[in-house]
């Protein structure tokens, strides 16, 4: 979700006449959107925020503004801390950037920035959609989280959950194919949760039926899921439906109910397996990926050995692992201690890894000698790249011009991360 929007005020600013520089020393306006999902994202912010106070005594019309989780309701607070930022805006709130850029006289594309609160673009912000251009974009369907899981700040930063109404999604997916775009990735804090605030209730089943119609549209894909949210229904909406990738990631944080108890998860592990075998049952081919936060407070060794075991047991494609950290505000933070040693979070992390670079390499060596289709996305160092509709990451070499196509590769080399191969 950063990402996306990113690029969305990246791409209005481009409308706008201006254009990226690769470096802010050559600013004039840099924007810097924030994540501090973990205290290692909010240090990386803090040491570009030092970065930028040199810049801008170099460079002393330079304007620096600040958007992104970093930003909460003590906005006064963070202009004492940092008074070398010219505006912080809270996530989305794109009414205020145009405010303040009209104040400078920095000219936006109003109409466009407005019109939406959810508005889609291309992966690539280039202004000349051409050669470089992804054929993929990020679609926000639904904003904030109603969860409030005891380890995340996301609630907090950006509120309730606020869905898009399915023919706004509609539209806007069709004006992205009409522009060459190919595949789509809907995205929410928690994607399960789309419509339910909505007239009549639809679901995100329900969403994926409409947008299956659209033509010229290749894959579907949607995240982030939670596992409490995720209905039958909806698997069986992926089963049925081509455009859909077979791709689902299901972030299960930890394998020891107790752990998923004080996480405030609202699922058991039972309950989490007995999704697993039904994801199986109906797709036997699909891609899963999970998240794992190792090292929460109280985390005994015995529990951790359960979150091992559940990883070697369901043998995910992928596996995003990082190391509890405390997030001022949050309940555990309110809650617990940090009881787990620095050196101890790490060997678990260590641990996680090295599993799951087994398991992932195990997985892709069986697609050696088999032929997958890719969506073309770019050139990197005279390899094209792309994923399968399982969203394996694959390379191969070529001189003609794939950018944007479908095509098949037969699968020579594998590794945990990527598989290698020969146009077909």
């Amino acid at each position: 979700m950063n990402k996306a929007e990113s690029q969305r005020i990246a791409s209005y600013l481009n409308s706008a006449g201006h254009h990226e520089v690769k470096s802010p020393r050559e600013a004039d306006l840099v924007v810097l959107n924030t994540c501090v999902v973990r205290q290692s994202a909010e240090d990386k912010v803090l040491g570009m925020l030092g970065q930028l106070k040199g810049l801008k005594k170099e460079h002393a019309d330079m304007h620096v503004l600040v958007t992104g989780c970093f930003v909460d309701s003590h906005i006064e607070d963070l202009k004492k801390r940092f008074p070398h930022v010219d505006f912080f805006f809270k996530p989305g709130a794109y009414s205020d950037f145009l405010s303040w850029a009209k104040k400078q006289g920095v000219p936006v594309d109003e109409q466009r920035l407005l019109r939406s609160p959810f508005t889609a673009f291309r992966a690539s912000t280039r202004s000349d959609a051409g050669k470089d251009s992804s054929p993929c974009a990020y679609v926000p369907i639904i904003q904030g989280c109603n969860n409030f899981c005891s380890f995340c700040i996301v609630p907090y930063r950006r509120g309730k959950e606020v869905s898009l109404p399915v023919e706004e999604v509609v539209c806007e997916v069709e004006e992205l194919v009409s522009q060459g775009i190919k595949e789509i990735t809907l995205l929410g804090q928690n994607v399960d949760s789309y419509g339910h605030d909505l007239p009549g209730r639809p679901d995100l089943a329900d969403l994926l039926y409409r947008l299956s119609e659209i033509r010229g549209l290749s894959r579907i894909r949607f995240l982030t899921n939670h596992p409490k949210d995720m209905s039958q229904k909806l698997i069986e909406a992926v089963a049925s439906l081509d455009k859909v990738c077979e791709y689902l990631e299901l972030p299960v944080q930890s394998g020891d109910d107790d752990i998923l108890k004080a996480m405030k998860r609202g699922y058991t592990i039972e309950q989490y397996r007995e999704l697993v075998r039904a994801v199986r049952e109906r797709l036997p081919q699909a891609s899963l990926s999970t998240d794992i936060i190792v090292g929460f407070p109280g985390e005994t060794e015995e529990q951790f050995e359960h979150t091992f075991s559940l990883l070697k047991g369901i043998r995910f494609d992928v596996v995003h692992v990082a190391a509890y950290s405390p997030r001022s505000g949050t309940l555990a933070w309110r809650k617990y201690e940090d009881s787990v040693p620095r050196e101890v979070k790490k060997e678990r992390l260590r641990k996680v890894e090295q599993l799951q670079a087994s398991v992932a390499g195990e997985i892709n060596s069986g697609y050696i000698g088999k032929e997958v289709e890719v969506l073309v996305e770019g050139n990197k160092k005279g390899k094209w790249y792309g994923r399968t509709e399982g969203n394996k990451l694959v390379f191969f070499p070529d001189d003609a011009d794939y950018s944007g196509k479908l095509v098949k590769v037969n699968i020579e080399k594998t590794s945990p991360w990527a598989l290698q191969g020969k146009y077909a």
